[in-house]
């Protein structure tokens, strides 16, 4: 079902992800939190060209103009390259959105790649004209998922990150589940195994609660396992992701 404040996204395997949308509030909160870490770099890389300048003025004046391009540089780095960077190093997020708890992922609802921080960050100059991001507010409104005009080149979205103590659930095995002998499971319900596992924060609690069970219920169902009411499903489905993984010699990671 459509939300003008979720973003939903269904899996091949059929397991509905939600990510609240991040609203032009926290966006723009974001925002002021990583200019005023730009305008500290500036003033950082300005006290630095006041020291170098005479200094390189007395020994070479020649290397003045190598001094100015580097700084100037610099200065690019900063400003273009300082949200591409954190995204694409920090998985999507820049200091400015980790405070804020938002994060940009892709619309496939996949960490976000260098090429899509990369177009979404260039294209920030188009949203900020002709003033403080008027063109970027304007789209954002405008557009069904709070998308500015990078995100919508990119193919990426803003959402809200939730807080780890709502969906962390209790890990301890059953008695039952852990003497359980070695499943076999195909590589490819390990693969759907372990996308649910390291999605599974992201989703809501009942969401996630639904989604273990279902996977849970047809490995079961599959491998002839016996239900058990007891058992917490993403226990079990830890389980069979390790005995899969300690069978095939796979790494941890």
């Amino acid at each position: 079902m459509y939300s003008p404040d979720k973003l939903t996204i269904e899996t091949p395997e059929q397991i509905p992800l939600e990510f609240p949308l991040a609203g032009i509030g926290s966006r723009f909160l974001a925002i002021a939190m990583d200019t005023l870490i730009q305008a500290l770099g500036f003033l950082l890389l300005l006290f630095i060209a006041e020291l170098l300048v005479p200094a390189m003025a007395r020994i070479n004046p020649g290397a003045l103009t190598w001094v100015a391009a580097i700084f100037f540089i610099a200065l690019f780095v900063l400003y273009s390259g300082y949200y591409a960077l954190f995204e694409v190093f920090w998985n999507g997020q820049t200091p400015g959105k980790r405070l804020v708890r938002i994060r940009v992922i892709s619309d496939s609802g996949r960490p976000i790649t260098v090429y899509e921080a990369v177009t979404r960050n260039l294209l920030r100059l188009v949203d900020q004209f002709p003033g403080p991001y008027v063109v970027g507010i304007i789209s954002v409104f405008l557009t069904a998922r709070n998308k500015r005009i990078g995100d919508i080149v990119a193919g990426t979205v803003v959402v809200h990150e939730k807080a780890m103590q709502d969906v962390q659930p209790d890990f301890a095995a059953s008695t039952r589940e852990a003497r359980s002998p070695a499943t076999p499971i195909s590589g490819d319900e390990l693969e759907l195994i372990e996308r649910f596992l390291q999605r599974r924060y992201d989703l809501t609690p009942e969401v996630r609660r639904q989604s273990a069970e279902q996977i849970a219920a047809r490995l079961r169902a599959r491998l002839g396992a016996a239900q058990d009411d007891s058992a917490n499903p993403e226990d079990y489905l830890e389980l069979l992701a390790r005995q899969k993984r300690d069978a095939a010699g796979f790494s941890r990671t």
